[in-house]
């Protein structure tokens, strides 16, 4: 098993980034095939397998824009955030992925977004791979 970290910039309060080669960077070379899941430590940002297509990114913003409003909830006469709670909350935390011949096994249009959700801000993702059992030396 191996875990590493990365950091994720944002430059918007609601947006999306493309970390595929990121997550693909932290399995090692030596990996023949296992499991990657890849956690967000944070409860206002998430992770989703999807089509990184610019106007597709902008269709998952305003979709998360229409199911929760920017305002009017409870939350949010303490930080005024509510909104990026209960987006993360829809997006979720993690996702995980197959290893295949050392690489994530993403089919041809998959790629894993970072969902920004209170931004602009820096974030952590951490990256933990686990080998197969059959393939361990």
């Amino acid at each position: 098993m191996t875990r590493t970290t990365f950091t994720v910039e944002t430059d918007d309060r609601l947006t999306t980034v493309d970390v595929t080669d990121r997550i693909a960077a932290a399995v090692p070379d030596d990996l023949g095939s296992g499991t990657c899941t890849a956690f967000v430590r944070h409860t206002t940002a998430g992770l989703v397998v999807q089509e990184d297509e610019p106007r597709l990114r902008g269709d998952i913003e305003s979709f998360l824009r229409d199911l929760v409003p920017d305002e009017g909830h409870a939350h949010d006469e303490l930080d005024g955030n509510a909104d990026s709670h209960l987006r993360a909350m829809l997006v979720g935390l993690d996702v995980t992925i197959l290893i295949e011949n050392g690489r994530p096994a993403l089919g041809t249009w998959q790629s894993v977004l970072f969902v920004e959700c209170d931004g602009p801000r820096t974030r952590t993702v951490s990256v933990t791979t686990v080998e197969d059992e059959d393939k361990r030396r």
